[in-house]
């Protein structure tokens, strides 16, 4: 009875790894609405992390832990030799390569599921593909600035404009998982259009914050080693106009606020609106010690990831003003059709 047992369990455990991978593969290649989204937030999480973890990279000036590229150095893909950096530095550097490349596999999952995305068994959508399409091409394009920026030796205008696309791709990212749970239906305002304007303004000044950033990161002392170029403005100067954009930033957010408060807003904007409002007083607070605490690195990188969340908020607030109806609405009106 025992050995009948033991060989139920153990016949039992493959049978449950078959039916799990058939489920992934199920929810990629004939993905439902809520597979669909579960798999464009991972391209939303992967897109943010490979911020952070290039943030890691340059805050602990690893940054020409692999002097080379594509391979680690001219004689060795992996991070090993001599480079004339430490060790640790080395496998920071290439640790980072290795999770872009882990990165472009999830986007890539992310672009088959969205070509195989019928939802109700009704056509692909054209919006959800290329934007689905847009993650593997921008990480791809992503790698190669980050070559150039090992081979010039981490020119600070090419970082930042390394820095600049990866929040671009988050933005693409974030599109998506708003766009799968959506119907084709035309945009209907749900708030009033001075709000709207009000929104869009908040986000165009949330990008210019986070492009700012990567200035001062380039002027001040966590660009890099002392022989790693810098932007040639004064670091109180470059600090101070960043500063200034979060005080603007927190005073649209506020009106926003007060806005949607008491303009009949959808709950769930108003929630948004009140969390992006607790992100940037935090994010406030945490500049203003680094900056008195003498930029320690880790400090530093809580205020890079505090971005990149402002950044998806408020992403998430400006779709949050108008609907397009729902992708099950979609499905049910395709069904419909098709059974008439």
């Amino acid at each position: 009875m025992l050995t009948d047992s033991a060989s139920g369990r153990a016949a039992a455990r493959p049978a449950r790894l078959r039916f799990s991978r058939a489920s992934i593969a199920d929810a990629v290649l004939a993905p439902s609405p809520a597979a669909m989204r579960r798999i464009a937030l991972a391209g939303v999480m992967a897109s943010a992390g490979i911020i952070l973890t290039g943030a890691a990279v340059r805050l602990s000036q690893s940054g020409l832990g692999c002097p080379d590229w594509p391979a680690c150095t001219a004689h060795s893909i992996m991070a090993g030799g001599s480079t004339g950096s430490t060790l640790v530095h080395r496998w920071i550097e290439f640790g980072n390569r290795l999770v872009t490349g882990a990165i472009l596999v999830i986007a890539a999952v992310v672009s088959v599921a969205a070509w195989r995305f019928r939802p109700g068994g009704g056509h692909r959508r054209t919006d959800i593909v290329m934007l689905a399409l847009a993650q593997p091409a921008g990480i791809v394009a992503q790698a190669v600035l980050g070559g150039i920026v090992v081979l010039t030796k981490l020119d600070p205008v090419w970082v930042s404009v390394h820095f600049v696309l990866s929040v671009s791709l988050v933005a693409l990212a974030v599109a998506l998982h708003v766009k799968v749970t959506e119907g084709t239906a035309p945009a209907r305002p749900l708030v009033r259009p001075d709000l709207r304007a009000l929104a869009a303004a908040l986000v165009a000044v949330v990008a210019v914050m986070l492009a700012a950033g990567t200035v001062v990161t380039g002027t001040g002392p966590l660009a890099g080693a002392r022989s790693v170029a810098r932007y040639h403005l004064p670091l109180a100067g470059a600090t101070q106009f960043h500063a200034d954009i979060g005080w603007l930033l927190t005073g649209l957010v506020l009106a926003l606020v007060a806005g949607l408060r008491f303009g009949a807003a959808p709950r769930r904007a108003r929630r948004l609106g009140w969390a992006l409002l607790g992100l940037i007083l935090v994010q406030g607070s945490v500049g203003y010690t680094q900056y008195f605490t003498g930029l320690p690195a880790g400090l530093v990188w809580v205020h890079v990831t505090g971005s990149v969340l402002i950044w998806i908020t408020a992403l998430h607030l400006l779709f949050a003003l108008r609907d397009r109806g729902s992708v099950t609405a979609t499905s049910g009106a395709v069904k419909a059709s098709a059974a008439g």
